[in-house]
């Protein structure tokens, strides 16, 4: 497990003082994937970079394993380090070297034997999917070829945490989607605890347990990725959840549905995890006389479960709709909102 308390960090220059992470407290769970999101200027890379020391904090505590590693001197901290690999948005190879011999840096810095050494870095390439190109220099890599090097290279030491700075903001979408499937395939193998950075909430809802939102510096929001999805409470959250969802117009869209039909009834159904795979039209259409009609709707998978929504048109006896409204809200685990009543 992770514990942060008082996590803190102040830059200053001649003039001011930059307050880049804010008495930042949380708990991260052993074996998890734990999102950190937040617009440019938030402080999450500087938060990131204060779990394994790249950037000293100004106050706080940082415990990785019951270690202290705010409390750890230089020689100390070295060794730490090899418990906690990183990965960085531009990749930082070393373009002298083959991805064999890139992948096998950190194995010489740590002292293994040469044998060993060509070993654990045979088993890291054929986990990434880079068996075939272990002579191959960074030049002549894609950019996911380029980023897989880095996450076997941060795994080269066997690290019980991975920390993912914007490790997939370079990247086209296909190859983004790719590398986050490999990570967590890596840490369904390997137990790792991983935490990603990044702006982008695709991002988040495609591979997170949970989900820590940041505004200047602080955490504004933070839970279940699903809950968070379902009930974002900040503005900053709503906007993040938005790219994923595409409701920027919902309430237009709503008024739009309203002048377009005329009769019966528009209700929005909330669907959540297991509740999304129901053939719930279908079963209404079959135990009511009344006719219904899909207006619109969208259901987006998070690792947690499947959240959606959908506006559908419920026609018929006004009886029989207001016993379709009831079944939905005793019979099963649907929510629903009645929207208008348009006849």
């Amino acid at each position: 497990m992770i514990a942060i308390k008082g996590l803190s960090k102040v830059f200053k220059t001649d003039r001011n003082k930059i307050q880049a992470v804010d008495d930042l407290t949380l708990s991260i769970r052993e074996g998890e994937i734990f999102g950190v999101i937040g617009y440019s200027g938030a402080g999450k890379s500087t938060f990131v970079r204060l779990l394994n020391r790249l950037e000293e904090p100004t106050s706080g505590h940082v415990m990785i394993n019951n270690q202290e590693v705010t409390a750890l001197n230089t020689k100390e901290l070295r060794l730490a380090r090899r418990d906690i690999g990183m990965i960085f948005q531009h990749f930082n190879l070393l373009w002298s070297r083959t991805v064999r011999e890139n992948i096998a840096f950190p194995l010489e810095i740590a002292g293994m034997g040469t044998e060993e050494r060509e070993q654990r870095v045979n088993e890291l390439m054929g986990l990434v999917g880079l068996a075939d190109r272990d002579n191959a220099y960074p030049s002549e890599l894609s950019g996911g070829q380029k980023q897989r090097v880095g996450i076997a290279r941060a795994l080269a030491n066997n690290p019980k945490v991975l920390l993912c700075d914007e490790a997939t903001s370079a990247l086209d979408p296909e190859t983004t989607n790719s590398i986050l499937d490999l990570l967590v395939d890596i840490n369904e193998k390997l137990g790792l605890t991983i935490i990603i950075i990044t702006h982008e909430m695709n991002v988040i809802h495609k591979i997170c347990n949970t989900v820590a939102v940041m505004e200047k510096g602080a955490i504004v929001e933070q839970g279940n990725v699903l809950d968070v999805f379902m009930r974002p409470e900040q503005p900053i959250t709503k906007k993040f959840v938005q790219q994923i969802m595409k409701e920027d117009n919902a309430e237009d869209g709503i008024y739009e549905l309203l002048e377009t039909y005329e009769t019966g009834e528009i209700l929005q159904l909330h669907f959540v995890d297991e509740t999304a795979n129901q053939a719930l039209i279908s079963q209404l259409a079959k135990a009511f006389p009344v006719d219904i009609n899909i207006l619109q709707g969208k259901i987006t998978q998070t690792k947690s479960g499947a959240y959606g929504t959908l506006f559908i048109q419920v026609e018929g006896e006004e009886a029989e709709i207001n016993r379709v409204i009831t079944y939905i809200k005793e019979e099963t685990s649907v929510k629903v909102e009645v929207i208008s009543h348009v006849q």
